[in-house]
């Protein structure tokens, strides 16, 4: 890719008009470009039809448009689950998900290179962190997975994959400007769910956007002294701090907040934390996914990591039921992909070093 060239893909209509401007263009000129880009889905400006020879030249001449090169697509044997091996400019390597599901079709995508987090339970904080991804590399992965499987659409985003995205928090807001503009995606805000181990002031400040998508917390347990040991950022801030701020999210939103939990084997399974969630669940809007932690021994992993074990489906079942019981709105995750180790907490790239 030639870095001289000024990269489209995540702009927002007013920074592509503004763009424009610049080398002497209309700016009707970039309502085309951005409806080329981010509904038809094009990866060059030859296939903006519509426009100039000439025009088509001058774009090629001062821009670039694709942010991510399609390096393999790789299908679950037993699911319709779908993995993406991108590769970025710099020759970093991240993954998406495609997780088919009846009518609905979810994208889980990266926000990051690795992740600084370090979670004890998930695959991608082994890798480390290498830096953020652009607005236009998560906006590329909706667009080069939506090329692939034609005739059916993506329907849900997740920003679930690889990274915190509110440690990226300008590419992710961009990235979410666009997907929720009405001449992009046409992806209703209910349909996108940002996920997040917990950045309060983020949570705060993404409130405060206006944007009004959904928010999922990677909660996994509701003792601090749990959480410090299998998620390092609960040092820095602590569940009180995070109940404050969902709760503002949830009353500014006016949206139900979800809390991930995975399922550690005498860790975060016991009757306690049952109460626990309970007591959580029923002082702010919400509902609780239950999710089957999925093996990350792919990543060779050591210490706490290593000894991590999946709760057994017979007590995550009974302890589902008993959440239910006492009125907590509770899904039961399927895991999907797993043999491809695209399941929830899988996602990581070795090469990336």
């Amino acid at each position: 890719m030639n870095s001289k060239k000024k990269i489209l893909k995540g702009l927002s209509l007013e920074e592509l008009q503004e763009t424009l401007t610049e080398i002497g263009e209309k700016k009707f000129r970039a309502s085309q470009i951005f409806n080329w880009m981010y509904n038809k889905h094009v990866t060059s400006f030859e296939q903006m039809s519509n426009l100039s020879k000439d025009f088509r030249q001058k774009l090629n001449d001062n821009f670039s448009l694709l942010t991510l090169t399609n390096v393999t697509v790789n299908q679950s044997k037993t699911t319709k689950t779908q993995k993406f091996l991108f590769e970025t400019y710099d020759i970093r390597k991240i993954e998406s998900v495609i997780i088919p599901d009846g009518d609905r079709i979810t994208l889980c995508l990266s926000t990051q290179v690795g992740c600084p987090l370090d979670c004890k339970f998930c695959a991608t904080g082994l890798m480390g962190y290498k830096r953020n991804l652009s607005a236009g590399e998560i906006v590329d992965q909706y667009i080069l997975t939506s090329l692939e499987i034609p005739p059916q659409k993506i329907t849900n985003i997740v920003y679930m994959g690889m990274g915190e995205p509110l440690l990226n928090y300008q590419g992710t807001l961009n990235s979410l400007k666009i997907f929720t503009d009405e001449k992009s995606t046409g992806l209703s805000r209910q349909k996108i769910t940002v996920s997040t181990a917990g950045i309060p002031h983020r949570i705060v400040d993404l409130a405060d956007s206006g944007l009004r998508v959904k928010l999922a917390l990677s909660l996994h347990s509701c003792f601090d002294e749990i959480r410090n040991q299998i998620m390092p950022i609960n040092e820095k801030y602590s569940l009180k701090e995070l109940k404050e701020t969902i709760r503002y999210y949830s009353e500014q939103t006016k949206t139900r907040i979800t809390f991930e939990y995975t399922m550690l084997k005498g860790i975060n399974d016991r009757d306690e934390d049952i109460k626990a969630i309970t007591k959580l669940c029923r002082s702010i809007p919400s509902k609780i996914n239950i999710i089957p932690f999925n093996s990350i021994k792919h990543m060779a992993p050591d210490g706490i990591s290593a000894e991590l074990e999946p709760t057994e489906m017979e007590r995550i079942n009974q302890f589902t039921d008993e959440l239910r019981k006492k009125n907590v709105t509770v899904m039961l995750r399927d895991t999907q992909g797993d043999d491809i180790a695209a399941a929830c907490g899988q996602l990581a790239i070795k090469e990336n070093v």
